[in-house]
């Protein structure tokens, strides 16, 4: 009789060769047919054999039970994003940084790889097996879609050459929906009755942050790998030929460039040619691919000094502009927005584009009426290039801005030295909701359940005059607004004391102080250590900063010096905000300075999860097992680590063993 087991491994070790020769070699050797009638085969004994069904079996990319909602993932290492070029001219000068920083005038050899329009995905293999798949997120934290990666065929659920392959590897890449399966997934939609999506980047996005992982299966997505965390490799390049030995497609249009004028001609060349593929593309990535250079110049906070993104010249259209009105932001900022009849622009369907300001309209002289060529700048955000004036209808009149703010009646005026006219009114309603719909937001204190349609009635209903008021709000009093149940209440409430202790940065960022993102918050958060030391510092003492000039350091300056700001945050902290400054993480604990590693399957928590806990209580998650381990916490299904930390004589501890130490 044959041996069902035997016969499984056969059937998947074939199915996961016609993968890789279909994917990674673009050279296919049998039939769809042929291929379906070895999955359906494979299926069949699986379900003769449940027992002997694994995670990385083909046939578990169909997909797995809906989930209510995403859980979040920690990057173990940060997914930078990549400074853009937007025309030769920033390329070379991104040359001369990097041999400046080098100190070398040689020519530095670069990678160049296409740029492609798609979602970045991050990839944790344990023992060669796919753990989990994320989203890139902010760049520190990403949604967990490991149900959703799994039914993409082109990433393979077992690592091939296992036996060479790191015990833990973090692998990065695009998934993306190349233009026939998003014309074909368009039709079927259309067919449903159901809105088509609007081009293929969102087409793919959608379809990854589908809550029913089966509906993913369904969807045409495609994987390219193009980076390793932590690579070991000497060359970026040799990298690239380890992930095509692991069973990863690598985009084949990847070049090594001798200079930065070869990657400049291969950006044009790309440029040209963007139509022939079969996917889009908005770009090359350009990367340094000596590792020990990328290691002597470094990293920014978000983005790394050895690489850049050559952005193509936007797609454009023109349109007519039906009317132009002022926009109200949250610092009181006066947009002119033109409304447009719509038009598609690059697969993207476009009814508004901004105006920015008035010197900017007044300099392109926009009116109503008039016929206008449009771009998506940086291929995303609609502007006004310029006007069609052989077009332009007779009595047209110049546009202006309002005196009076749109949503207050307030006076609008233009600050000396500024561009941007802003309403004065601190308490204009428009203002208030702008800045606590910032506060709530997901970048900032995160709290979970604060829409706009909310904050407007809680505005409106007197019942938060700014966003201290959230930390004070009662049950009772959020139950009586329209439309909220009282489970919807309760879970706010819910979502408002679990926001009350945040890291500093987030409130830092929260505040909405002029000229502050996300990364000067981290950095402000990092150098002062607590929020008084902020609130307390000089101008000369912000310019000290690295990344703080003067204008920054002015407007934080003048934010903090507004008595009513002071007032805002102090009644923060007395409704029970509690902030967690980098100084403030505790070393006297059961896990202070040890090292842990996580293996195998896990069940009472998550990886992340597990490394949370781990680095609240001062201690650290290590991925690979060494003689500075202190303890491994072992689930089920564990391999070479296990082993390892036995030879080493290191304490192997159950998810229960574990959770007693964090609980002691």
């Amino acid at each position: 009789m044959t041996n069902p087991q035997k016969q499984i491994g056969q059937l998947r070790r074939q199915i996961d060769h016609h993968n890789y020769r279909y994917y990674v070699l673009d050279d296919p050797e049998v039939s769809d047919a042929e291929y379906d009638t070895l999955l359906r085969d494979l299926q069949k004994l699986e379900e003769k054999h449940p027992d002997l069904v694994t995670p990385d079996s083909p046939t578990q990319r169909i997909g797995a039970p809906p989930l209510e909602a995403f859980g979040t993932v920690e990057h173990r290492s940060p997914m930078l994003s990549l400074e853009n070029a937007m025309d030769d001219d920033e390329l070379l000068a991104f040359d001369e940084r990097v041999k400046k920083r080098l100190d070398t005038d040689e020519y530095v050899t670069y990678i160049a790889e296409l740029k492609l329009d798609g979602l970045a995905v991050e990839l944790i293999y344990e023992d060669g097996i796919l753990v989990s798949g994320a989203t890139r997120g902010d760049g520190f934290t990403g949604e967990d879609i490991t149900q959703n990666l799994r039914t993409v065929r082109a990433i393979p659920l077992r690592l091939m050459n296992g036996e060479r392959t790191p015990a833990s590897v973090e692998v990065r890449g695009e998934v993306f929906m190349d233009k026939q399966g998003f014309v074909l997934l368009n039709e079927q939609r259309l067919e449903r009755e159901e809105p088509p999506f609007a081009n293929p980047r969102n087409a793919a996005a959608g379809s990854l942050r589908q809550l029913d992982s089966s509906v993913t299966a369904t969807r045409p997505l495609r994987f390219f790998a193009y980076e390793v965390a932590g690579a070991a490799e000497p060359l970026h390049s040799e990298t690239l030929e380890k992930l095509k030995e692991w069973g990863f497609p690598v985009n084949p249009h990847t070049e090594q460039c001798r200079g930065i004028e070869a990657t400049v001609r291969f950006s044009h060349q790309w440029e040209e040619k963007r139509g022939t593929l079969p996917y889009e593309i908005d770009g090359v990535v350009i990367k340094v691919n000596s590792l020990s250079q990328r290691i002597a110049l470094g990293v920014r906070s978000r983005s790394p000094r050895w690489a850049i993104a050559g952005k193509f010249k936007a797609q454009q259209e023109t349109t007519v502009v039906v009317d132009i009105l002022p926009s109200l932001g949250r610092t009181g900022a006066v947009t002119p927005v033109a409304k447009l009849e719509p038009v598609s622009v690059g697969g993207v369907m476009v009814s508004n584009a901004t105006l920015h300001n008035q010197d900017e309209i007044d300099r392109k002289d926009v009116r109503i009426g008039d016929t206008v060529l449009i771009q998506r700048a940086g291929d995303v955000i609609p502007e006004v290039v310029k006007v069609i004036m052989e077009k332009r209808p007779k009595k047209t009149a110049p546009y202006k801005l309002p005196d009076r703010c749109p949503e207050c009646g307030s006076d609008v005026v233009t600050p000396e030295g500024e561009a941007v006219a802003r309403c004065q009114n601190v308490a204009c309603p428009a203002q208030v909701k702008g800045r606590i719909e910032h506060f709530v937001s997901k970048r900032a204190m995160d709290v979970d359940g604060f829409g706009t349609k909310l904050i407007d009635q809680m505005v409106e209903t007197g019942l938060l005059r700014d966003f201290s008021g959230i930390f004070t709000l009662k049950t009772e009093e959020v139950t009586n607004l329209e439309r909220m149940a009282e489970k919807s209440a309760e879970n706010l409430m819910a979502a408002i004391e679990t926001a009350k202790t945040t890291v500093l940065w987030r409130f830092i960022y929260g505040l909405g102080i002029r000229n502050v993102g996300e990364h000067l918050a981290q950095v402000l958060a990092s150098h002062f250590g607590d929020l008084d030391s902020l609130m307390t510092a000089s101008v000369e003492e912000l310019e000290a900063i690295d990344e703080v000039g003067p204008i920054v350091a002015a407007s934080i300056v003048a934010f903090f010096a507004g008595e009513s700001n002071r007032e805002i945050i102090q009644r923060c902290l007395e409704g029970g905000v509690k902030l967690e400054s980098p100084s403030s993480r505790p070393s006297l604990s059961p896990l202070g300075g040890k090292s842990f590693v996580f293996t195998g399957s896990l069940e009472k928590f998550t990886r992340s999860e597990a490394k949370a806990m781990v680095e609240r209580l001062g201690g650290r998650a290590a991925t690979s097992v060494s003689g500075k381990t202190n303890y491994v916490v072992a689930g089920a299904g564990t391999g070479s680590k296990r082993e390892k930390a036995e030879q080493l004589g290191i304490p192997i501890l159950t998810e229960s063993e574990f959770l007693e130490m964090v609980d002691r």
